[in-house]
């Protein structure tokens, strides 16, 4: 075992395989999210006794919720651990354990069968899966960030954040394929079951994958805590990217119970929305390399606060498949667009010896409190208000909060600051 603070220094770079293995865990575990996510109308009906669909709905998505609480622990204790252990141990940790609360959930009975264990047990679940997310971010971004050449680390990064997009494209594409081939009743009923053992199946095939990692940390002589305004400015975009992204997910439950669309709808905008933003994310992380990470930021927020109203406002107007799919296509592509940038930033605005755990507790604590609170807000928002534009409305005041902290943030990325005539961070 490493001592605290050593590493072994990468003599070689990573293969295609081996990048694919560390990001392939990131991709996993959003998936089991994202089915919970989107299934979110019909886990309602196998956790929760029948009567108000809204409240059932909304029960759900606070066991949904929950899984963000306790993604701040993960983030605290794994991130500090890969600093002193290293990022490869910590990365089989966290895929391990989300492998056994994806099979888990799965296989939990319904409410029908066993009561009210049947929400208890998925709520356990539920939390282990926020306590592996959140102790997978650090160390896999820190990974990405470290295994880099210093003028591609935006390429490497927006893998983390592209991968995150892909998982949404294949619950997109699963949940189309189920919608073909089981009836409405047993698509309710056990559809969701069959695409979180899907992603399950793959979890042996990927450990083997990471056992065979090199490690990046390297030995790294003490620091001081980073300036408390790092993690401030951290938090906020991480914030914007997580309201934004929470509330793009929250497309699916979006188009059956607001717009009126069939569920094979909803799973083609889904599959479109990932693709999109798979595309824009490794748009973003290329651009950020060269132009620099405040350029990319800037730019998507500004274009996605322009578009964001327009389109739910379509949306709602034609209520057509289309139009559902043109608009979560324009939307996907500017919220993975700015992401990878502001990833990136955070990352590099803190030193390496600390950076798995600052970034773990920066990014759950961002997410648990914006992201994991974001579908359940727009909810609750629009049966208080009566209107339909609520995701509108708190995704583009976070984008707005989100610029604010993009002009306050320093640059980070190693050419812009070359050209800039300053120093690299490392």
């Amino acid at each position: 075992m490493l001592r605290a603070g050593m590493g072994i220094r990468m003599t070689a770079k990573l293969s295609k395989g081996q990048l694919a293995a560390v990001v392939a865990g990131n991709a996993l575990e959003f998936y089991d999210f994202l089915v919970f996510s989107f299934f979110a109308v019909q886990l309602s009906k196998v956790f929760f006794p029948a009567g108000d669909p809204t409240a059932s709905l909304l029960s759900t998505l606070a066991i949904f919720g929950a899984g963000f609480l306790t993604r701040p622990v993960g983030g605290i204790v794994i991130g500090r651990l890969a600093d002193r252990l290293g990022r490869k141990p910590t990365m089989l940790f966290t895929f391990g354990l989300m492998g056994v609360c994806i099979g888990g959930l799965a296989l939990t009975p319904s409410y029908a069968s066993i009561g009210m264990a049947a929400p208890a047990l998925a709520l356990l679940f539920r939390l282990g899966q926020g306590f592996a997310l959140g102790g997978e971010i650090g160390p896999t971004t820190s990974y990405l960030l470290e295994a880099a050449p210093p003028e591609r680390r935006g390429v490497y990064v927006s893998l983390q954040n592209a991968t995150q997009y892909f998982a949404v494209l294949c619950v997109g594409i699963v949940g189309m394929i189920l919608t073909q081939l089981l009836s409405p009743e047993n698509f309710g009923t056990y559809g969701w079951r069959i695409a979180m053992l899907l992603g399950a199946s793959v979890v042996p095939f990927a450990l083997v994958m990471r056992r065979r990692l090199p490690e990046t940390l390297r030995e790294h002589a003490a620091v001081p805590t980073p300036p408390l305004r790092v993690y401030l400015l951290g938090l906020v975009l991480i914030a914007a990217m997580s309201i934004s992204t929470y509330c793009m997910n929250y497309i699916a439950t979006y188009a059956t119970r607001t717009l009126g669309l069939p569920p094979e709808a909803a799973f083609i905008a889904t599959a479109t929305g990932g693709g999109c933003g798979m595309i824009g994310a490794l748009c973003g992380g290329a651009l950020s390399d060269r132009f620099g990470r405040k350029a990319v930021m800037m730019s998507g927020s500004l274009a996605l606060l322009l578009l964001t109203m327009p389109c739910f406002m379509a949306m709602l107007a034609w209520r057509t498949v289309p139009v559902l799919v043109a608009s979560t296509a324009v939307l996907a592509f500017f919220i993975g667009f700015f992401p990878p940038a502001a990833v990136a930033s955070v990352t590099e605005g803190f030193p390496a010896a600390r950076r798995a755990g600052s970034l773990g507790l920066v990014y759950a604590l961002g997410v648990a409190i914006f992201g994991g609170s974001a579908q359940y807000v727009v909810t609750w928002l629009m049966k208080v208000t009566g209107s339909d534009m609520a995701p509108a409305w708190y995704t583009s005041a976070a984008i707005a909060v989100g610029i604010v902290g993009i002009v306050l943030v320093r640059e980070t990325a190693p050419r812009r600051l070359r050209a800039l005539g300053l120093p690299s961070q490392e």
